[in-house]
């Protein structure tokens, strides 16, 4: 079975896993939000399949905002849409997706000496949450 993205669908993922690490970025900036976003991007750019393809480029043109709540207004219910987009089309590129999210979330979280700050933790809680809504 081919599946097949529109464009809006292709930024709809975009938007959400590259948002993800935006905001990981911004949970940390007390650390290094420099080595939370290298690490996240890292972990988007290593995905495979159909969602490894998508995410292998950053969105374009997208406004994020000018705060970290502009930013999550937009992330949030992209992630959950893309989870739902990809349930019904590709069930297993969900799991894909959600996998290289998580991975994603997680790698921009170790960049700090020992757990993450609690800044980091409720927004990686947040991103599982709208992940998981769909």
């Amino acid at each position: 079975m081919s599946i097949t993205l529109t464009d809006q669908d292709k930024l709809t993922l975009r938007t959400a896993a590259w948002g993800a690490v935006s905001l990981m970025s911004a949970a940390g900036a007390a650390g290094s939000a420099h080595k939370v976003a290298t690490h996240g991007s890292i972990a988007l750019t290593s995905a495979t399949g159909l969602v490894g393809h998508v995410l292998a480029k950053a969105p374009k043109g997208v406004k994020y905002g000018k705060t970290v709540a502009e930013l999550a207004d937009q992330v949030l219910p992209a992630l959950t849409a893309a989870m739902s987009l990809l349930k019904k089309q590709a069930p297993a590129e969900a799991d894909n997706f959600r996998g290289t999210v998580i991975v994603a979330i997680e790698a921009g979280a170790r960049t700090h000496q020992g757990e993450p700050s609690p800044a980091m933790a409720e927004m990686a809680r947040k991103l599982t949450e709208a992940l998981d809504a769909a």
